[in-house]
């Protein structure tokens, strides 16, 4: 009689001597506190997330993966120190709420190849793995590529999201993983980590980003990627932390993208209830909305005080309605803030692309502020401020 295997150790330990045997017996993770952000998570995920056994494995594979990505990236930074010569202090960064347009916007300003952008592949695995030279990175790409299969015939929705596809330009939030101090609530239920990490320096997140940006780029110049001016990066994770990225990366650029938090807020819940899905048995979708409406509408108001501290030729506001009805308008305003000539033939390969990606290519993506216990009241109470600055305008 065949038995079950058994689900694998969620402890600090286990995960770490895992790592290490995964990586050759390599034992340097880094001089950071990812152990103890490390024992921080799996205390909530042990007593709050209601992992499934499949939630249980998932997770396991996940940080184990990203030690090891730690363990060879301090292994190639100590044979090869040059890398943290590498200059990245000026990157352009697409901040704002998810839904907001900011994919299509880094989608299409990726097209030029003079921003370095981070493809999904490249975010997940961005560590050398064995077999494989640093010119040609196939079975990182094979693995990825299998890996964003799967989650479309596992949780297909997905797709009417967020267009997941692991040869594009995404998020560097897989990246800013490898802390250990992110939102692990954009996967599982764990409020105790959550507000831990609300008590914490950030810094590390950063100092760790700057590092494997670092680290990629040194990679593309491997393979053989032309030079390129700079790095263009997006995430919503950066609303709570602006002035940490503005400190780390002195001369970047922020592109800030405004929606309704009416029609954003309900589909970053639809978005976080999928994931929780994976790992969790039946999550309770008003659980996601209050504690996501919650995050962000703190995370906005953040920002907006981080933004009225600093030089306000660092920001350009970008309005999701002018993404949609204007996008090449939007492009020549980008470029002329970051100081790019907007060639004719980025141009035109831009109008390319945009033409080839329209948003009536994905399913709809069916969401409401009641399926996750809110309600448009709250939506003005919680975002009134920002609404008077950024929406009212866009309305009038």
């Amino acid at each position: 009689m065949n038995m079950p295997a058994p689900t694998p150790a969620l402890s600090v330990e286990n995960l770490l001597e895992c790592a290490s045997a995964a990586a050759g017996g390599l034992r340097n993770f880094g001089s950071d506190n990812y152990r103890e952000a490390l024992g921080v998570l799996l205390a909530a995920l042990a007593e709050e997330a209601c992992l499934s056994p499949q939630g249980q494995q998932m997770l396991h594979d996940k940080l184990v993966s990203q030690l090891v990505n730690r363990l060879v990236m301090e292994d190639y930074l100590a044979r090869h120190p040059e890398i943290l010569q590498q200059p990245i202090e000026d990157p352009l960064v697409i901040v704002g709420l998810p839904r907001t347009g900011t994919t299509m916007l880094q989608r299409t300003l990726a097209v030029d190849p003079r921003l370095y952008s981070a493809a999904w592949w490249e975010t997940r695995y961005p560590a050398p793995l064995e077999g494989e030279s640093l010119a040609e990175p196939r079975r990182r790409l094979e693995l990825a590529c299998a890996e964003v299969e799967m989650m479309r015939q596992v949780i297909p929705q997905i797709l009417a999201i967020h267009p997941l596809d692991a040869m594009l330009a995404d998020e560097e939030f897989m990246l800013m993983e490898h802390s250990f101090m992110c939102a692990m609530d954009a996967y599982v239920n764990v409020p105790s980590y959550t507000r831990w990490l609300d008590g914490q320096d950030q810094r590390p997140v950063y100092m760790q980003l700057k590092k494997m940006l670092q680290f990629l780029q040194w990679q593309k110049t491997r393979r053989g990627v032309p030079a390129a001016q700079r790095w263009l990066l997006k995430a919503p994770q950066h609303l709570h932390t602006l002035e940490l990225l503005l400190e780390v990366f002195p001369k970047a650029q922020i592109i800030l993208t405004h929606r309704d938090p009416a029609k954003t807020i309900p589909s970053m819940a639809s978005m976080a209830h999928t994931l929780w899905q994976m790992y969790s048995d039946e999550p309770d979708p008003r659980v996601v909305g209050e504690q996501w409406n919650s995050r962000m509408a703190r995370a906005i108001r953040h920002a907006m005080q981080v933004r009225d501290q600093t030089a306000p030729e660092r920001f350009l506001d970008i309005r999701f309605e002018d993404t949609v009805r204007n996008p090449l308008g939007v492009l020549e305003a980008v470029y002329a803030f970051a100081g790019i000539p907007f060639t004719e033939e980025v141009r035109g390969a831009m109008q390319q692309w945009l033409a080839n990606n329209t948003r009536e290519t994905r399913a709809a993506h069916d969401y409401s502020l009641e399926r996750f216990g809110l309600s448009e009241q709250q939506m003005e109470r919680d975002y009134a401020d920002y609404r008077r600055r950024h929406i009212a305008e866009a309305a009038a």
